[in-house]
């Protein structure tokens, strides 16, 4: 991403891809979500790797054009919201790391508090997988909330010769979902790859009533550099007309802290008459292939939270010349 503009992103106009959604639910759960990939460039294999989660944890599959997804393999139990990344030829795989599913199950009724942290695992080969090693637990106030502690939605940027973690934190209790979404945004920073990071003191992103997108709560940010400044594209929790929803968003700054809103990327609608994203359009992942760019994204068809069911699919834009 880093030889490409600011410019070049806004320009870029995303369609959501007719063959989306290309993950469905499986396996007795009701969502697949939180893509991360790894493009056939940046793999050791020159495939697409995917991860993302379940009820029932974190996954990984693979594909040969990145539209169509094989060998589905459990990665970790306890897991949610994975970040891949490939650093200096090693993989290493940033998540949410949980409690039991029986104790999010009872968190689900608020018969216990939620409790996570970020964690990461190390592989030299997708296959084989290091034991879970904390990165990030609960070190601030504004990570607390009533109905426990979450540290969620990590994603790595390294800058200016150190490493920083963005994050999600606190929980909001969304009534027609059911369940909760994270309050802020905020980051730790560390001179180490897979320890040491210390959290801002307050958040990047908060709830504010008067902005449309963000008037429940922040969702989650995913943060990259850029030629002349930086990116972030977010997924806010927003309600409208009495319903909650969430849109992506694209956000701009010129330090990687302070964002402005840009323009809309994604946002609920019924797409080649499919109602896979018609209330929510969730976390993202932005990656490169040859002169395009892809976004994949989750998103859920409705609110209700048995009868709702999320997917994963991508919006597809032609990149343009600089301005």
């Amino acid at each position: 991403m880093e030889n490409l503009t600011i410019d070049q992103i806004i320009n870029a106009n995303f369609t959501v891809s007719p063959e989306s959604p290309v993950l469905e639910p499986f396996g007795g759960a009701f969502v697949v979500a939180d893509p991360s990939l790894l493009t056939p460039e940046n793999s050791h294999d020159g495939k697409w790797h995917m991860f993302f989660h379940t009820t029932f944890g974190v996954y990984q599959c693979e594909s040969s054009d990145g539209r169509s997804f094989i060998n589905i393999r459990k990665v970790a139990s306890r897991g949610m919201r994975p970040n891949i990344n490939r650093i200096d030829g090693k993989y290493y795989l940033f998540y949410e790391r949980t409690g039991t599913l029986l104790r999010n199950a009872l968190n689900v009724v608020n018969l216990v508090k939620w409790k996570s942290d970020i964690s990461v695992i190390e592989s030299d080969d997708l296959i084989h997988w290091s034991r879970p090693s904390r990165v990030i637990g609960n070190t601030r106030d504004y990570e607390v909330s009533e109905r426990g502690t979450e540290i969620s939605n990590p994603f790595l940027l390294p800058m200016d010769g150190k490493y920083r973690l963005y994050y999600s934190c606190g929980m909001t209790y969304i009534r027609d979902c059911g369940f909760c979404e994270p309050t802020y945004i905020s980051y730790a920073e560390s001179d180490a790859l897979t320890k040491g990071y210390v959290s801002a003191e307050k958040p990047i992103f908060s709830p504010d009533k008067n902005n449309m997108w963000l008037n429940l709560c922040s969702g989650c940010l995913k943060v990259y550099k850029l030629k002349d400044g930086y990116i972030g594209i977010q997924n806010g929790i927003y309600e409208k007309d009495k319903k909650s929803h969430s849109a992506i968003i694209l956000m701009t700054s010129e330090d990687g802290h302070d964002f402005k809103f840009c323009k809309m990327l994604v946002e609920p609608a019924v797409i080649n008459g499919k109602n896979w994203m018609q209330q929510f359009v969730y976390a993202s992942h932005l990656v490169r292939t040859g002169n395009s760019l892809r976004l994949y994204f989750n998103a859920r068809d409705i609110s209700h939270p048995l009868r709702g069911r999320e997917c994963i699919g991508f919006a597809e834009a032609e990149l343009g010349e600089e301005s």
